[in-house]
């Protein structure tokens, strides 16, 4: 099959799929309230979410992200990776995770299949961590990270919402933490949601004044790889961890746009700020309907712009970005 490819020549490799919206953390930049279900869930099965890998991958995609919410509390979150895993043409499965399940089931995961992790760690502080995730889990979180290291995980991500006013000044404590450890720290900057445009307004903070920082200390930017994510990689010769920016609001961000996202209700969506996902689990029901699903997204790539409206302070319909996997 041909590779998904839009109208403005990017190619599609990389998916991020979310099976749950639902999450134990209370992420002030996420879901401050805590989760609240709209009616009752219905997310995809696994026999559904393996139709929908087969067809992405017979279209090119080699990575895969299983996403949420927090995915990890799914009961067949292990059967999901086994899935990925299973897929042809799949290379490379990962998930992103609060962490607060990795120090019991690192190993199992590692086992199944999955081989990159990110893990949600918005401050190396334990008070802070706590006002801003809504959780006294740090030290759990923690203890995760050392046993995926231990379980096998090359390297482990870090993400860190930038937030003006209570992380801001974390870089240090990062760069020391990672001086040691094949860990990278992305500083992600917050993007603007339906629900939190005070909150955005308040604590938003360019991805650049990290990057000043890092330069003027001797770190130098790393080409990417084709499946990467849209992180802007630092090395130093004097740390084994890496630091990423990601930086929605930069110029040029979207040209390199190489991901799709499949919410957990079976909605492809061709940006992480779209107005509508378009259904794909009525062609999920049977192996028959493989062809038809393919066609649907070929068809479907035609409506992707070339870059999203943040800048304009058009955010979507996206409430939350536990919504659709982030």
């Amino acid at each position: 099959m041909s590779q998904l490819v839009d109208d403005f020549g990017r190619k599609y490799s990389y998916l991020r799929l979310s099976v749950t919206d639902v999450c134990n953390f209370k992420c002030s930049y996420c879901l401050p309230d805590g989760y609240k279900p709209e009616g009752k869930p219905s997310f995809l099965r696994l026999d559904e979410i393996q139709r929908l890998l087969r067809a992405f991958a017979s279209v090119g995609t080699q990575k895969v992200r299983i996403t949420g919410g927090e995915p990890t509390l799914r009961k067949d979150f292990t059967d999901i990776i086994r899935a990925a895993n299973d897929t042809k043409g799949i290379k490379t499965i990962a998930t992103t995770t609060n962490g607060y399940r990795l120090e019991t089931h690192a190993k199992e995961w590692f086992d199944a299949g999955l081989r990159r992790i990110n893990v949600s760690m918005d401050s190396l502080d334990p008070r802070q961590f706590q006002q801003i995730t809504g959780e006294n889990k740090f030290h759990q979180v923690m203890r995760g990270i050392d046993a995926a290291l231990e379980a096998g995980f090359k390297r482990i991500k870090i993400n860190a919402v930038l937030l003006k006013g209570l992380n801001d000044n974390d870089l240090p404590k990062f760069l020391s933490w990672l001086k040691t450890r094949p860990i990278d720290v992305r500083f992600i900057e917050l993007m603007e949601t339906g629900l939190g445009r005070d909150y955005f307004q308040e604590h938003h903070l360019s991805g650049n004044t990290i990057k000043a920082k890092l330069l003027a200390q001797g770190w130098f930017h790393q080409l990417p790889q084709a499946t990467d994510g849209p992180a802007i990689n630092f090395c130093h010769p004097d740390h084994q961890g890496r630091i990423g920016l990601i930086m929605p609001y930069s110029k040029d961000f979207c040209s390199t746009c190489n991901r799709l996202r499949v919410s957990a209700t079976g909605k492809l969506h061709l940006c992480l700020f779209t107005e509508a996902g378009v259904v794909l689990r009525d062609l999920l029901q049977d192996d028959n309907q493989q062809q038809e699903l393919i066609e649907r997204l070929h068809q479907q790539l035609h409506q992707k712009k070339a870059t999203h409206d943040l800048h304009h302070g058009i955010t979507g319909i996206t409430k939350h970005l536990a919504s659709i996997g982030g």
